[in-house]
């Protein structure tokens, strides 16, 4: 599989994520090593559409205990893509 493929891991379908659509921004889960670049790439020869600007944050995994264990969540990437006007994702597959 192609690096370009790997960078978006997908599409987060959620209240905030349905409210940015009308905005034509969608958030995806990403590699925590994608830069924007790849995963504007990516988001244009997945879905097939035309990319504006790409924001990314990443979050640091929390302590989460288990019994008497404790550990970390695992760290993660999001990216909020814009398209260009007229372009637009169906986020209901």
């Amino acid at each position: 599989m192609s690096k370009i493929y790997m960078a978006v891991k997908n599409l987060i379908r959620s209240e905030k994520g349905t409210e940015l659509a009308s905005l034509n921004k969608y958030i995806f889960n990403v590699d925590t090593k994608a830069a924007k670049v790849e995963i504007k790439q990516a988001v244009e020869k997945i879905y097939k559409v035309k990319v504006a600007d790409v924001n990314v944050m990443r979050t640091h995994g929390k302590l989460k205990k288990v019994r008497y264990k404790a550990g970390f969540a695992p760290d993660k990437k999001k990216a909020i893509v814009t398209l260009k006007p007229g372009n637009k994702i169906d986020m209901t597959t």
